[in-house]
C-alpha cells in the first residue's frame, strides 16, 4: 500500500495525531546566534532561522521530532516552514534552500522509520511548506493597488525547489500549511503537481489554511467555503485549518469545513490566543479537552497542535481523542462548486 491508502485506511479507524510546533520547542532552548550559525559563513544574524537547525544543529531537531513521537504524533512534520527562498534571503541563505529540506527530510524520515519499526505502527513524513512573508493577492504598497513584490512563477518556482528537495529527502506528502493567500497556496499546489509529473508517481498534498479574523476569512478574502472551493481540484488527502487561534474560536469554522470537504479533515490550533508578550498560556489540558469537543462532534480526521503547542499538548491531545470515532467523510457535492470570496454551487 502507498503511503496515502495506509493514511486513509488507519484514519477509518481512529482519530490520527499530527506533531506541535518546532518553532515553541526551539526557542525553549534560548539558542543563541552561534548555535544558529554553526560555523556557515553567512552574511547577515541567524537568529531565528530555526530551518537552518536542520543544518546546523541537527541533534536538536531529531530529539525535537522524537519527542513528538514519543507524545504520540503519528504524523510528523519537517522542520522547514521558512525553508524557501523569498523566506530565507532574509538572512541571505537562499543557496542552503536544497540543503536544508533535504536534510530536514532525512531527519524525521529515518525517525519515523525507527519507531515504525519498533512496534510496526506507521508513521508518516510530511514536508511542511509555509507561506513566505510576500503575498501575490495584495499590494504591500497602499499607494499602488496593482504592485506586487513577487510574481506566480516567481512563487512557484520557489516553492518547487522545496518541493524536490523534500520529495528526495523521502517525504510521504507535502504540507501546504498556515495559507494566508490562495493564490500563493495555488502556486504551490502547481508546483507539487508539476514535482509529481516529474516524478512519475502520485505525491499527495495536505492543505491547511490560517484565518485572520474571527469572521473566518483569510488575509486574501476567503471564508474557508470558498478556499475549499478553490483548491479542491487538487483532491489533497486532507485539508484544515492551523495556526489563527485556539480551539474555541476556530471551531465554528472548522464545522463549516468538515460539512462539505469531500476528503479528510485535518485541523491543529494554537495553545490559545498568545499574551501581551506573544507567548501562549493555555495548558495541554485545556487545549485536548476544546479539541476533544470538535472529535465528539464529529468534525475532524487528524488532530494536531500549531503555536505553542508542545510534546505535552499533543500527548493530552492524543489521550482526549483515543476513544473518539473518527469524521464520516461525506459525499461529493453533485452540482459544480465555484468560489469568488464566497462559495457558490451550480446544482446539477
Amino acid at each position: 500500500m502507498t503511503a496515502a491508502q495506509t493514511l486513509r485506511a488507519e484514519a477509518a479507524k481512529r482519530i490520527l495525531i499530527k506533531d506541535g510546533a518546532y518553532g515553541t520547542m526551539v526557542q525553549q532552548r534560548r539558542l543563541k546566534e552561534g548555535d544558529y550559525c554553526g560555523g556557515l559563513d553567512l552574511m547577515k544574524d541567524q537568529r531565528g532561522n530555526n530551518d537552518l537547525l536542520n543544518l546546523t544543529k541537527p541533534e536538536l531537531v531529531r530529539s525535537i521530532c522524537e519527542s513528538f513521537a514519543d507524545a504520540g504524533a503519528e504524523i510528523l512534520a519537517t522542520n522547514t516552514f521558512n525553508a524557501n527562498a523569498i523566506s530565507q534571503a532574509d538572512f541571505a541563505a537562499e543557496q542552503l534552500v536544497r540543503q536544508i529540506n533535504q536534510s530536514s527530510a532525512e531527519i524525521v524520515r529515518e525517525v519515523a522509520d525507527r519507531y515504525s519499526s519498533k512496534d510496526g505502527k506507521p508513521l508518516w513524513v510530511a514536508g511542511a511548506i509555509g507561506p513566505t512573508n510576500k503575498t501575490l493577492s495584495l499590494s504591500p504598497n497602499v499607494n499602488d493597488p496593482g504592485f506586487r513584490e513577487v510574481d506566480f512563477d516567481q512563487v512557484k518556482a520557489v516553492y518547487r525547489e522545496q518541493v524536490d528537495a523534500l520529495v528526495e529527502g523521502g517525504v510521504d506528502f507535502i504540507l501546504i500549511e498556515t495559507i494566508f493567500d490562495t493564490l500563493n497556496a495555488k502556486a504551490a499546489i502547481m508546483a507539487a503537481l508539476e514535482a509529481e509529473q516529474a516524478l512519475g508517481r502520485a505525491l499527495p498534498l495536505m492543505i491547511s489554511m490560517t484565518l485572520t479574523d474571527l469572521s473566518g476569512r483569510n488575509l486574501s478574502g476567503h471564508t474557508v467555503e470558498a478556499f475549499w472551493a478553490s483548491v479542491r481540484h487538487a483532491k489533497p488527502i486532507t485539508i484544515g485549518l492551523n495556526c489563527s487561534f485556539g480551539a474555541a474560536q476556530l471551531r465554528p469554522h472548522l464545522s463549516s469545513l468538515s460539512a462539505m470537504a469531500d476528503t479528510l479533515v485535518m485541523a491543529y490550533p494554537n495553545a490559545g490566543l498568545p499574551n501581551e508578550l506573544g507567548e501562549y498560556d493555555e495548558a495541554a489540558e485545556q487545549t485536548a479537552a476544546q479539541v476533544r469537543e470538535w472529535a465528539t462532534s464529529g468534525l475532524v480526521n487528524i488532530v494536531g497542535g500549531c503555536c505553542g503547542t508542545t510534546p505535552s499538548h499533543i500527548a493530552a491531545i492524543a489521550g482526549a481523542v483515543r476513544d473518539c470515532t473518527p469524521r464520516i467523510v461525506p459525499a461529493a457535492p453533485s452540482g459544480t462548486l465555484l468560489a469568488g470570496l464566497e462559495p457558490m454551487l451550480i446544482a446539477a
